[in-house]
């Protein structure tokens, strides 16, 4: 292992979207606070999201997804992934980190497969109610595997042996975030409608979101406040919507501060991928939630239904998403502020706001076993 000025070094591995480098920043984030440096390898995506990512460095990884079964699409993937994991084991022979940590998608192979077939110690993180693909291909591989949430691993008994639950690392600002007790709308009092479709946006919440509010009664748009996620190219739509009905409306592809956002909000109209399901628990807000359809592990579904379970959420399949039933639910909401009340305090019974330390004990527990042990005998 070799020490640095900023002490040992961990190379975390993430997808460049905001559901993977949250939580690796958030980890990046407790290991600073243990006096361990952190590298990040990513893909090209990151440039969006990881602009601020607390990294000594940041090393690009070639990756690719597999895209269905077409033999060529195949065999171009495997290309990518071998000069991925080529240039990985490239990079680690020269950094010789601690461990590597990975958070999931297919840009967590190179780094972590480079890393255990050089023998450096691995743990994976999964951050929804399934395992993903990616992460299942590593499992069998890696040292240790991290779990967002209880049981994902029940069923395989060999693969549970190696699992820990963390719980989903969240970022500084979700931990400030909570301390804002939540308050249900009282009338004739203001009601704050926070929506967005995850890092990437959603075309059916510029599509159902605006329509739905249209159809709300109208006493209820001069009390009305939202703030909208939306693609580039919705955003005027969107903005025109509201705009005719007058109501306040911030809407934008991107909020830097959306943890904020959804602490003020009264009830949250989103997507339900790991990310957003770890936040709203930890804040506790209501939500109606709309999980990503076609996916082949219906991991956003499998993440809903713990919020659902817990009484934190209403979930709605995007095929049954109309106007008029998106409209039922937020009015039926609204005109009951204690069951949103309810509803928040049960979402906030499956956040686990020290996640992040939980994690980065594991880490260093795995890789900095000696070290440990001498910082408890002083």
């Amino acid at each position: 292992m070799e020490e640095r000025r900023g002490g040992p070094l961990m190379l975390v591995a993430a997808g460049g979207t905001g559901g993977h480098l949250f939580p690796a920043e958030a980890l990046a984030v407790a290991l600073a606070r243990r006096g361990i440096t952190v590298d990040l390898a990513t893909d090209e995506r990151a440039t969006r999201f990881g602009t601020q990512f607390p990294a000594r460095a940041t090393h690009i990884i070639p990756s690719d997804t597999i895209r269905g079964r077409n033999p060529i699409a195949l065999a171009r993937t495997g290309a990518v992934l071998s000069y991925g994991v080529a240039k990985a084991w490239w990079l680690i022979g020269r950094l010789k980190p601690a461990a590597v940590v990975g958070f999931g998608g297919y840009p967590t192979i190179p780094p972590v497969m480079a890393a255990s077939l050089r023998k450096v110690p691995t743990v994976v993180h999964d951050a929804n109610a399934v395992i993903g693909r990616a992460n299942r291909l590593l499992a069998p591989r890696v040292d240790a595997i991290a779990t967002g949430f209880h049981g994902v691993l029940d069923a395989d008994a060999e693969l549970a042996t190696k699992a820990t639950h963390t719980g989903n690392p969240v970022r500084l600002a979700v931990v400030e975030a909570a301390a804002t007790p939540y308050a249900p709308p009282q009338f004739p009092g203001p009601v704050r409608l926070t929506v967005f479709g995850g890092s990437q946006g959603a075309r059916v919440m510029a599509d159902i979101v605006p329509p739905a509010i249209e159809r709300l009664e109208p006493a209820l748009w001069s009390r009305l406040t939202i703030v909208q996620q939306a693609r580039a190219e919705d955003v005027e739509r969107v903005r025109k919507t509201y705009a005719g009905l007058k109501i306040v409306a911030d809407v934008a592809p991107f909020f830097p501060d959306l943890p904020t956002r959804i602490a003020e909000s009264h009830l949250v109209v989103a997507r339900s991928g790991a990310s957003t399901v770890a936040e709203l628990g930890a804040i506790g807000r209501p939500a109606i939630l709309v999980p990503l359809p076609h996916a082949l592990d219906q991991d956003q579904l499998a993440n809903a239904t713990v919020l659902v379970k817990a009484g934190g959420a209403v979930c709605v399949a995007q095929d049954e998403l109309t106007p008029d039933r998106l409209a039922s639910e937020i009015s039926g909401l609204l005109a009951e502020p204690q069951r949103l009340a309810a509803m928040a305090k049960g979402a906030r019974s499956v956040g686990t706001l020290d996640a992040a330390d939980r994690l980065a004990d594991l880490v260093a527990g795995l890789a900095l076993p000696k070290r440990l042990d001498a910082n408890k005998m002083k």
